[in-house]
């Protein structure tokens, strides 16, 4: 009787659903790949063959960005940036992200509320509004001039700091919210097992809640690092002319210069550091990590 439980699903009628369920899950995938094909892969391939073709056939684009001084230093901005931003909004958003995973859920609420509409406002306006806080007449400059701290501003705009700043803040959701969701799923019992049995409080944090926890260290850090490798906006009116990023050379490249060749190369090895790392991240996490 078993045997032909088993083998009911060889029956050619049962085959036959299976092959119009599977058809079905094409039909229905086929639109959305398709136009991923044509607006993301395809143009990459575009990308990826001017940057090899202009001026000439060869990998000469790739060795003048990563040969000359002038990119080596963008490229070196670039990584510092992305990765000082990268740990520093951890350090912050990871208490954050726990005292909304153990908070009142209304606190909770509120808190999250606060975290969503800073999220949601306008790019530009939060990184003008820093602009205002960070000039030499702005606000912070004021009040340490006012409380003696210090006799004459600090130059806190137009450096790489000020790119630091901006993008920390507004990263900051997006370390807090993964880091939430993975901690909500966390027993709590787990944390009070392991003070019953003597561990300290440091040793439940660095035993129990840190290794627990890490998927969403791991999917924000890897969140964060990317975009902050390409970002544009912030970099250009926080870091100035003498501090620019990869992001901005390569809008500068094409828009500016016409060196399409070149900018295509920048632009084309951003993406090729965004996919070694998301491979690194899934070997570590695994793909449930990601979603």
């Amino acid at each position: 009787m078993s045997l032909k439980i088993k083998n009911s699903s060889l029956h050619p009628a049962g085959t036959a659903v299976v092959r119009k369920r599977d058809l079905r899950s094409t039909a229905l995938a086929a639109p959305p790949l398709l136009f991923l094909a044509l607006f993301f892969v395809l143009p990459l391939c575009v990308l990826f063959a001017i940057s090899l073709t202009t001026p000439v056939f060869g990998l000469q684009n790739y060795q003048k960005l990563l040969g000359d001084s002038t990119y080596f230093r963008v490229l070196g901005n670039t990584f510092t940036v992305s990765a000082t931003v990268t740990i520093v909004a951890l350090l912050i958003g990871y208490p954050v992200a726990w005292l909304l995973a153990i908070m009142p859920s209304r606190g909770a609420r509120i808190l999250l509320s606060i975290i969503l509409i800073s999220m949601w406002t306008n790019l530009i306006a939060r990184t003008y509004a820093w602009m205002v806080l960070l000039q030499n007449t702005g606000a912070i400059n004021r009040a340490l001039i006012n409380i003696g701290l210090i006799d004459r501003p600090l130059p806190l705009i137009n450096n790489l700091f000020a790119v630091v700043v901006g993008m920390t803040y507004i990263m900051l959701p997006f370390v807090i919210l993964p880091i939430r969701t993975t901690m909500m799923s966390i027993d709590p019992s787990m944390m009070k097992a392991a003070s019953l049995c003597g561990a300290r409080p440091y040793q439940v944090f660095f035993r129990v809640l840190l290794p627990l926890s890490m998927p969403g260290i791991g999917a924000a850090a890897l969140m964060v690092f990317v975009m902050t490798l390409g970002y544009y906006v912030t970099p250009s009116l926080l870091g100035g002319a003498s501090n620019i990023m990869l992001g901005e050379m390569v809008a500068q490249q094409m828009l500016t210069l016409l060196d399409w060749g070149l900018g295509s190369a920048a632009a084309f090895l951003l993406l090729a550091i965004a996919l070694a790392l998301y491979a690194v991240f899934v070997k570590f996490f695994g793909l449930k990590a990601v979603g």
